[in-house]
């Protein structure tokens, strides 16, 4: 990254940040979370960016909002991120920041951030997928800060609401957290058969272990391959909403991307929907079975 400065200003007005489903009345205690599924590119944001659409949309979680729909339709409500993840990381902690990568912050200040953000991987992409670079220069701290102010507080602000009113109306709540994976890492993984779903629990410290292993049960009886914290554990919402001293648990699911999509032409496959409807029966027989985990 050279020291180009690209001071340049994002017009959040007419930018949908989020979109949410069937949030009036929930028959479940559960909420669906779908942060790394958005394709809506800030213009200013493609304009100083030195990678094409396509590159950059190699980190989405292509379609996962769309897979739970029914799922969301059946009574649980569904929060999903528009805007993509290479522009700002909602499944991140706001200060995994990477300080060298703006020009208005001493490059000697102490980085707070995780490995992941040491790599570009933090609230704010360094690089994308295949380490590719997103920028060419140095972006302003100050530009970042309205990222997080106008993308990344109203979506956990209104997660929070969504938890919290499940929590008062069930007395606890499960936030699955819906995400993919790509192909190449659930194909190195295994030995015999690629893996299909991760479910990641923390190691078994985000939910009790029935909810985890019902919802493995039910994607196992539809013939797919499921392992636990594999190649996943978890991530910054499964970690940071998982309270179970106030009844509030986390469940991250990973899909395997090939199963539903061709990953270099960001299109469906023919087994689309039939996957869609195996993910959403999952979770609507594991929401029926949680109507009774506290009776």
């Amino acid at each position: 990254m050279t020291d180009k400065k690209l001071d340049f200003r994002v017009n959040y007005k007419n930018l949908k940040i989020f979109d949410e489903f069937n949030t009036r009345e929930i028959k479940f205690p559960i909420v669906l979370s779908s942060p790394h599924s958005g394709t809506l590119f800030p213009p200013e944001f493609l304009q100083n960016s030195i990678l094409t659409e396509k590159e950059l949309r190699t980190s989405e979680d292509s379609f996962v909002s769309e897979i739970v729909q029914k799922a969301s339709d059946a009574g649980i409500p569904l929060i999903s991120m528009n805007i993509p993840r290479t522009f700002v990381d909602v499944n991140r902690d706001k200060i995994e920041t990477d300080n060298k990568m703006f020009f208005d912050i001493p490059h000697n200040s102490e980085d707070v951030g995780s490995r992941r953000c040491r790599v570009g991987l933090g609230v704010i992409h360094r690089i994308v997928y295949q380490n590719k670079s997103i920028y060419d220069g140095l972006l302003s701290s100050q530009e970042v800060a309205e990222r997080i102010k106008n993308v990344y507080d109203p979506y956990h602000k209104r997660l929070k609401q969504l938890v919290d009113k499940c929590v008062r109306k069930f007395g606890f709540c499960l936030l699955i957290d819906c995400h993919s994976m790509p192909s190449i890492i659930c194909n190195i993984m295994n030995e015999t058969k690629p893996l299909d779903f991760c479910l990641c629990t923390l190691f078994d410290e985000s939910c009790p272990t029935q909810m985890s292993e019902f919802l493995s049960k039910c994607l196992e009886t539809k013939g797919y391959r499921v392992e636990f914290n594999r190649p996943y554990a978890g991530a910054y919402i499964a970690f940071n909403y998982c309270q179970p001293r106030k009844n509030i648990y986390t469940l991250q699911i990973e899909i395997n991307r090939s199963l539903y999509m061709n990953e270099k032409t960001f299109k469906k496959n023919s087994h689309f929907q039939k996957i869609s409807t195996d993910v959403c029966e999952s979770i609507v027989g594991l929401a029926n079975f949680l109507l009774d985990f506290k009776k």
